[in-house]
């Protein structure tokens, strides 16, 4: 995808085809000071943060896919200014030749790319996938360690800190995004058809009458 061009798709796994993760190793200490972006609160899709998953013969990473509503013009415009750091620092190199309003990203529109009756969760919001091959560190909003599949799922609520790099490979330009932390900050309904147990349940009242017949 491109600026001026937001025709094509990628497959729901939203993993880069490419080999690109040796870009991500790449990134050096003046990269993370131009092009580290903390979002506000959005919300965690195709959640693998617990254990790696590899796609389609690739690397097992750690991944997620960000859903961040379009009104959080903050977190939107944080984005869009690290991916250009990312290519102004790549210009003359990786990304030489490419301008920026042609450079591919991975900052989506899910009200275009997504079939929302199919995945409402998307509508009204901006998805963009982020991945690292080292876990990530999670925490809670207390800033407490977290590593429950209960606490870290498709559909809870997060703070998420990510990196934008540049990368050339077997040639493909482009632009993406390494994942550095998350925060849980609140539930959310499971994505994908699981329900929670509270959702499941009423609470249980024995009835008095069926215990006088035992």
């Amino acid at each position: 995808m491109t600026w001026a061009d937001d025709q094509g798709f990628y497959e729901p796994e939203f993993i880069e085809k490419t080999n690109i993760r040796k870009e991500e190793n790449n990134m050096t200490t003046t990269d993370n000071n131009t092009t580290k972006v903390i979002t506000g609160k959005v919300r965690l899709s195709y959640v693998s943060l617990l254990e790696p998953k590899a796609f389609e013969g690739q690397e097992a990473k750690y991944s997620t896919v960000i859903l961040i509503p379009k009104e959080d013009k903050v977190t939107i415009n944080k984005i869009r200014k690290a991916q250009k750091a990312a290519w102004e620092m790549a210009k003359n190199d990786k990304l030489k030749g490419v301008k920026f309003e042609n450079v591919k990203h991975t900052l989506r529109d899910g009200d275009e790319e997504m079939d929302t009756e199919e995945h409402p969760e998307y509508a009204g919001h901006m998805f963009m996938s982020v991945s690292c091959k080292t876990k990530p560190g999670i925490v809670d909003k207390y800033k407490n360690e977290v590593d429950s599949t209960d606490e870290v799922y498709s559909g809870v609520y997060a703070r998420v800190s990510l990196n934008c790099f540049a990368y050339k490979t077997a040639g493909n330009k482009g632009v993406s995004a390494g994942l550095n932390n998350v925060q849980i900050v609140a539930k959310g309904d499971y994505l994908g058809g699981r329900a929670s147990a509270d959702a499941d349940f009423d609470e249980w009242e024995d009835d008095e009458e069926d215990d006088d017949l035992l």
